[in-house]
């Protein structure tokens, strides 16, 4: 564990002693975001994103070690395991290092090698590649011996040629620099299929491409990979050469071995045996090796995207606690209504038919006006799927009709509504709704909310990666995991209102305590305080410890229990209290009053000078949300569909997804479009993560329209981002709205009158 915790404390710049003490605490089994808040002093102040790092390469580097032993114990079985040969595997770094040293002694299926060489065939092979001036044929015929299968010298000479491809095949140090030589000057080149062009258009960027291989960014490694697993592209990966010639992986494989041609009896036959040993062996284990090293770079990058950008997205600022009308858009089926109280609730739900073929733009608006006006509906969420711009109408139909209901209309991402409507909590939820009606609820909620909604869904579900689809599942899934950990603990959850998706997300909570949580609330009522959580059944000691300062108990007993103060160190601010004689409800929120505190002088051995200052701050403003301010964009009217973009437009859209190349942006016309990385900024920018942010409203150009392969290309050079709708710098929402519109004039009797009209008609019929 020494040489570990050492590596990794150098590969974090960190010291040992840090790393040390964040694995004691790991082993122990607290959570990241316990450890990252609550024991700075015993790591050094490690945050979250460190500590995420070092628990992945303490897993890759301790299944590292336990590889090595194996194969230490394999090969010492073998009887094969010399001091010069342990000092290697010993000093192996990688995986591939190591298993590269292993390859020689692994036991394998019987091969052409083994068996020339139970045929007495290797002091033949020994013999010529150390004096080529031995004539082949003729020190082959020694070795004929028909009872061992060997009937002429040719038979010989391709025993002692298996044997030496074999052994230059499985040469660590070579295969090594050959790998590393590949990787740096090879190039992967595609081409498409015959006859796959028409079926294989999506990947016609790649029909005739070549890059070399260490410089292909992660989406393209993936595009590529992806058309090669669906037959459309075929992939060849080789160092640029003159063809004709011998490839100059020959020459490096002779060099290894020593072998020349300089005229001698047997430098051609070891020069043709160097060539069969790249063309047949190593050639094809190298570039598959290369194309895995290229996936899991590719992936790594592609899962950090994701998750980057989930995280942006979760927390994208909530609404807040108001009555939400959630309206999940249809065409045939119609829309579905749902309306949530402040809690998130259910108290209504409807389905109206805007649409054709079932038109009713009349009873529509009536309904939707009786349910606003009965519930106080104060915002109102449009799923942004298949005719939500139409949809989007309705409502702006109605806040133009009756500006006394104040309307805000958002328009909202339903990423995932789909797979939350069909599960089995959505079920557990809302067993006697109909599926489709849950995804209304979603979509209200989800603007209420967005954190404790999403992650009632799974993350790939969401929808804000580059080609999930394709990378490690595992990886992926481990990394959005940490993601969704991360963010639920950084903001808190109240145990009062918490849903058992949420209370599960918690650090030292899992599926189980979450639900012995929501029973022990529902038998006992609201819980009053943290100490409380300790009659939850199976919650002990340790589950308390690591998830207590995450839980917040509003308006309960002690005031602290609402804010990320650890009870573990109430002590600490009833010492301030009776330091400097004030009450503690009279601490909380006096900012002048702790600003003139010193941490110093209120930390101890057990809370040092980090923990104080943290507590401090918190007192400030107890259970402050980290998430920005809720505010809202526009969409530009007229502009629903790709066919309407002209290149010059100015548009206002929403950054919906980050990539390696750039943003995609909706702009309201159920195609998003893309930013290129040269595209976001006058200036260079080398991440584009450094100008936008999942959630962000900004300001486009458009730039190019492609309708028939639906893409759109913007621009946000000169004139970017609205900064104001950021609020330092990060994103506000993932949401898109519209203020009220002013009232329109007529001529005729007034619109309400006709509404009011269509109102008491739906309210006869319902």
């Amino acid at each position: 564990m020494d040489g570990i915790n050492q590596r990794i404390a150098t590969e974090l710049g960190v010291g040992i002693a840090q790393v040390a003490a964040a694995v004691e605490l790991l082993g122990e089994g607290s959570t990241v975001p316990f450890i990252a808040r609550y024991r700075k002093e015993k790591t050094g102040g490690l945050d979250d994103t460190q500590l995420r790092k070092l628990e992945e390469r303490l897993g890759y580097l301790r299944e590292l070690e336990d590889r090595r032993a194996t194969v230490l114990k394999s090969i010492e079985e073998q009887g094969k395991l010399t001091p010069e040969l342990a000092r290697s595997i010993y000093a192996a770094e990688t995986k591939v290092e190591l298993e590269d040293l292993y390859a020689p002694y692994r036991p394998k299926r019987r091969t052409k090698a083994q068996s020339a060489r139970e045929a007495g065939l290797e002091p033949l092979a020994d013999a010529l590649l150390a004096d080529p001036a031995l004539l082949p044929e003729a020190e082959a015929a020694k070795f004929i011996a028909a009872d061992k299968g060997v009937g002429d010298a040719k038979t010989a000479l391709d025993g002692a040629r298996y044997i030496l491809i074999e052994r230059i095949a499985e040469e660590p140090t070579l295969v090594g620099t050959l790998r590393e030589w590949e990787w740096g000057e090879g190039v992967l080149a595609s081409k498409v299929t015959k006859n796959k062009s028409e079926e294989g258009a999506k990947f016609s960027d790649y029909f005739d491409f070549g890059q070399r291989i260490r410089d292909m960014p992660s989406h393209r490694a993936l595009a590529m990979l992806r058309g090669r697993n669906e037959g459309v592209l075929d992939l060849n990966l080789d160092v640029p050469h003159e063809g004709g010639k011998p490839h100059p992986a020959e020459a490096k494989i002779m060099v290894a071995f020593g072998i020349a041609e300089r005229g001698r009896p047997a430098d051609k036959w070891l020069a043709e045996t160097a060539r069969l040993a790249w063309k047949a062996r190593l050639a094809s284990a190298l570039n598959a090796d290369l194309l895995a090293r290229l996936k899991e770079r590719a992936d790594t990058e592609a899962i950090a995207v994701f998750s980057k950008n989930l995280k942006d997205l979760l927390l994208a600022a909530p609404a807040g606690p108001r009555v939400t009308m959630g309206l999940d858009p249809g065409i045939r089926t119609g829309v579905k209504v749902a309306v949530v109280d402040q809690t998130g609730k259910l108290v209504d739900t409807a389905t109206i038919y805007p649409h054709e073929p079932k038109r009713d733009w009349q009873g529509s608006l009536a309904t939707l006006a009786a349910l606003c006006l009965k519930h106080k509906v104060d915002l109102v969420s449009v799923g942004n799927g298949t005719a939500s711009r139409e949809t989007d109408k309705l409502v702006s139909e109605l806040m133009t009709k009756m500006p006394q209901l104040t309307l805000t209309r958002v328009m909202v991402s339903e990423a995932g509504a789909s797979v939350y409507s069909a599960s089995e909590l959505a079920a557990t939820e809302f067993p006697d709704l109909d599926v489709s009606l849950r995804g209304a609820v979603s979509i209200a909620r989800r603007l209420q909310d967005p954190l404790a909604e999403l992650v009632k869904i799974e993350p790939k579900a969401i929808g804000v990666g580059q080609y999930q689809h394709d990378v490690d599942q595992t990886g992926l899934a481990r990394s959005l995991d940490a993601v969704v950990e991360d963010c639920v603990n950084s903001v808190g959850v109240d145990v009062n209102t918490a849903s058992a998706p949420l209370l599960a997300r918690v650090s030292g909570l899992n599926q189980t305590l979450a639900s012995n949580i929501l029973a022990f609330r529902d038998e006992n009522g609201a819980f009053k305080s943290r100490s409380a959580l300790k009659k939850v059944p199976r919650l002990g000691p340790k589950a308390f410890e690591q998830a207590a300062g995450f839980l917040r108990i509003m308006n309960g007993k002690n005031p602290l229990d609402a804010s990320a103060v650890h009870p573990e160190a109430y002590p600490v601010v009833e010492k301030i209290s009776v330091a400097t004689n004030r009450p503690l409800k009279s601490i909380i929120g006096d900012k002048a009053f702790l600003k003139l505190l010193k941490p110093a002088q209120f930390a101890d051995d057990t809370f040092g000078v980090p923990t104080v200052t943290d507590i401090i701050a918190e007192l400030e403003k107890p259970g402050r949300d980290p998430r920005p301010e809720f505010k809202t964009a526009t969409f530009r009217e007229g502009v629903e569909k790709i066919t309407d973009l002209e290149p010059g437009m100015q548009l206002e859209g929403v950054v919906t997804n980050v990539a390696a190349f750039g943003a995609f942006v909706d702009v309201g016309v159920h195609q998003d479009g893309l930013v290129h990385i040269s595209e976001l900024a006058d200036h260079f920018v080398k991440d584009p993560r450094d100008v936008v942010k999942a959630g962000d409203v900004v300001k486009v150009r458009v730039k190019e329209v492609d309708v028939a392969r639906k893409r759109i290309g913007l621009t946000m050079k000169s004139g970017a981002i609205d900064r104001s709708a950021r609020g330092q710098d990060r994103a506000p929402s993932s949401l898109r709205s519209s203020a009220p519109p002013p009232p329109q004039r007529s001529s005729g009797p007034p619109a309400e009158s006709a509404l009011a009209a269509a109102m008491r008609r739906a309210q006869e019929r319902k």
